[in-house]
This record gives C-alpha cells, sequence and structure tokens, in this order.
C-alpha cells in the first residue's frame, strides 16, 4: 500500500492538502483512507463530513478516520492496571476508573501511530493519507518507534533475554532478584508493536510531502524539516506551495505579498531543478480567496496524486571504497538544506551520532565500518561524507 505523510508549518493548511489529496485520488478510482490526529475535526471540516474514532466514508471509495486518543489511553492503562492488580493489591493502591481517566500529552500522536500501523497490515486501502502535526513534532512522532526500540534494547539485551531460561538458577547463583517473565514477555510485545510501526514508516512505498506558503518563514520551515526528514532516512517526493496568490493584482498590497512569493517559489523550483535541494517536485496550489470547505473547493485546488504502487524505492546512504586511492571508506550521508554550523559527528560504540541542528539521530554504523576509525567529515551539495580509515587493531591483516 501507497503511503503518503503530509505535514509542514504549522498553519500552511496541511490538513485541508491532506483532504484534497485522498478525495482526488477517490475520485480517481483509489481505496483511499486519510488519518488525521487533530482533536478537533479539522479534517471533517475540509471533507465537509464529520469524522469521529471509527473509520467511515466520507466519500466514495474515501475513507476518513480520527483515532480516538482518549479512549485508546484508557483501555491501555486500565489492561495496565489489571496486570499489575496483585502488586498494587500489595501497596494498598486504590484503582481507576475507566470514568476518572484523561489522556496525557502525546496520547494523540500515540493513536495515530497505532492507526497507521493498523492501517498499513490492513489489506481494504490502496492509498493511505495521513494528516500529521506541524513538522517538528511530526519529526519527533517519525523518530519515536526507532528511538523507543532502542531504549529497549539497551535496557534488555539480547543476550540477557536468551538466559531467561536460567533465570531462577542466576537469581540463587547471584543472591538478588531477576527480572521476571512478565518483564521479558511485555518488552518482547512492545519491541513488536514498535517493529510494525517502524516498517509501516520506513517501508519505501511511504513518502513525505511539505505543505507551506512561499515566503521568507516557509523557505525557513521547509529547509528545516527537509533536512529532519533526510537525517531519518524518509523520502520527500514533493513540496506543495499552498496559496499561492495572482502575479497580478491592482491593490499593490497584494501585489507585493505576491512578488515575496514568486520570489521563494523561484528559489524553490531552482533548487529542485539544480539538485541543491530535496529531491522533490515543487507543486503550486493557488489561493481561492477563501479557506476551503468541501468536495467543490477541494476539488479545485490541483494537489499531485501517484499511482498507488508508485513506490520511489528506499534511501540508499552508500559506502564508497577508496581504500587504494585515499586509504578510507566514506559514508555518503544525504543532508539537503543542512547547514555546516548546525552539524555535529560524535562515534559511540558501534553507533554514530548525527546532529544537525535540532535534530539528532543515532544510527548503527554498517559492518565495514565499525573496524574503522572517523578520519574526517564534509557537507558538500547537500550531502553528509563521513571519511573512515581502518583500524590497525580490527581491520583484517592482509598477507
Amino acid at each position: 500500500m501507497r503511503t503518503i505523510l503530509i505535514t509542514g508549518p504549522g498553519g500552511a493548511g496541511r490538513t485541508t492538502v491532506a483532504a484534497a489529496t485522498a478525495l482526488e485520488a477517490a475520485r480517481r478510482g483509489t481505496r483511499t483512507l486519510v488519518l488525521s490526529a487533530d482533536r478537533t475535526d479539522t479534517l471533517g471540516a475540509a471533507l465537509g463530513t464529520a469524522t469521529a474514532g471509527t473509520p467511515a466514508g466520507a466519500a466514495p471509495l474515501l475513507t476518513a478516520w480520527r483515532p480516538d486518543a482518549a479512549e485508546g489511553f484508557r483501555t491501555d492503562l486500565l489492561a495496565l492496571q489489571e496486570q499489575a492488580a496483585g502488586a498494587l493489591d500489595l501497596l494498598g493502591s486504590a484503582r481507576l476508573d475507566a470514568e476518572e481517566l484523561t489522556p496525557l500529552p502525546g496520547a494523540g500522536e500515540l493513536a495515530l501511530l497505532r492507526a497507521l500501523r493498523d492501517a498499513s497490515a490492513a489489506d481494504a486501502f490502496d492509498l493511505l493519507v495521513v494528516d500529521l502535526p506541524p513538522a517538528p513534532e511530526a519529526l519527533a512522532l517519525l523518530a519515536l518507534p526507532e528511538q523507543l526500540r532502542r531504549y529497549l534494547r539497551r535496557l534488555l539485551p539480547a543476550e540477557r533475554q536468551a538466559a531467561r531460561a536460567l533465570r531462577p538458577v542466576l537469581g540463587r547463583l547471584a543472591g538478588v532478584p531477576m527480572p521476571t517473565e512478565r518483564l521479558y514477555e511485555t518488552a518482547a510485545r512492545w519491541d513488536a508493536e514498535l517493529a510494525a510501526v517502524q516498517r509501516a514508516v520506513e517501508t519505501p512505498a511511504t513518502t513525505v510531502r511539505l505543505v507551506a506558503e512561499p515566503g521568507p518563514a516557509g523557505a525557513d520551515a521547509v529547509r528545516s524539516a527537509g533536512t529532519g526528514l533526510a537525517l531519518r532516512g524518509l523520502r520527500t517526493d514533493a513540496l506543495i506551495a499552498n496559496r499561492v496568490l495572482p502575479d497580478v493584482s491592482p491593490d499593490t498590497w497584494l501585489a507585493g505579498l505576491a512578488a515575496q512569493q514568486r520570489k521563494t517559489l523561484d528559489e524553490w523550483h531552482d533548487e529542485w531543478l539544480t539538485g541543491r535541494g530535496p529531491a522533490y517536485g515543487v507543486h503550486e496550489v493557488p489561493h481561492l480567496g477563501r479557506d476551503p470547505r468541501g468536495a467543490g473547493d477541494l476539488a479545485a485546488l490541483p494537489v499531485p496524486v501517484p499511482a498507488a504502487d508508485d513506490a520511489p524505492g528506499p534511501v540508499v546512504w552508500p559506502v564508497t571504497d577508496r581504500l587504494a586511492d585515499d586509504g578510507v571508506l566514506v559514508w555518503h550521508i544525504p543532508l539537503p538544506g543542512a547547514l555546516r554550523e548546525e552539524l555535529d559527528l560524535v562515534r559511540r560504540g558501534d553507533e554514530l551520532v548525527v546532529s544537525a541542528g535540532p535534530f539528532r539521530r543515532i544510527v548503527a554504523l554498517p559492518s565495514a565500518l565499525r573496524r574503522c576509525a572517523v578520519d574526517g567529515a564534509s557537507l558538500r551539495e547537500g550531502e553528509l561524507r563521513v571519511r573512515f580509515a581502518p583500524d590497525a587493531d580490527l581491520w583484517p591483516r592482509t598477507r
């Protein structure tokens, strides 16, 4: 199934573009599901029909779903309370009732991730359109599965889980309590659920679309978001320049705004054509002179719709062998929009910590690079090139 994740700066019209994209895909005969995490029904307002916590038809071949974060939070917390009933009774804890539970911050985003996982596993749709939160929150949300899985691996390494059968013996020998079987089972279940979400996000059939109004603020937001998405290994396939004003207007105030927009648009088109920016197409969506509401207004927005089976392929971070010429291996990490002064690298065991402005990712080194030491790095044409020299103590010696 093809998945399109839509994000951008706040107030840029992400939900409207998501609704228009989903509606146009359904009109072309594609079974489409559109998801939103907004607590208020902005998606329903754009579509002209209310959305709720269960999937419901919004138009022919179009299903809309706004997962109920409150219900999911109550269900999960009550289940956890039931599993820990014995310990809670020993502590004399008072049980929580479903009626008194309200979702904590972040529950909506977690509900959206779970819905994305479930929708990706289903065979009922050909295209999934996801209305993500604004870009900074969306990037943190998309990074969550990988980060949590890493935390689990650090807290319960595989070699320790392999000793589960010896837990009673080890406990007697060590003289200290050992982790219970339920802890291992819970960790395994969490890892499996997080892995499913991570696969849904990182599959080659999933791409991201940025929505922004052309202008100085929009340009800064697009550059930053493009760098953050590339660092996560996510492919951006389109930039939707939303609410574009007419080039010609008798009103001097509107003409000034239009000129400012056109300057940014020319820069975006130039970056795409010359290869200095991300590998996306720039699509201009005109301002309707009003907030789009209902199917008629959405149909007037010329948003691009990919074929359901149009998968662009995975993002690749290749390693170039330059041992014969320069004595190094070079790891190529695409980071379009990154600024040299905002980059930072730290080698930590078999991992590399890459920071680009406010974004950070800890990535496992390819097997060949684990036997090397970092020999330097450079940023060229939107690509971070990290040089690795073989470690004499680890690199296989030639005869």
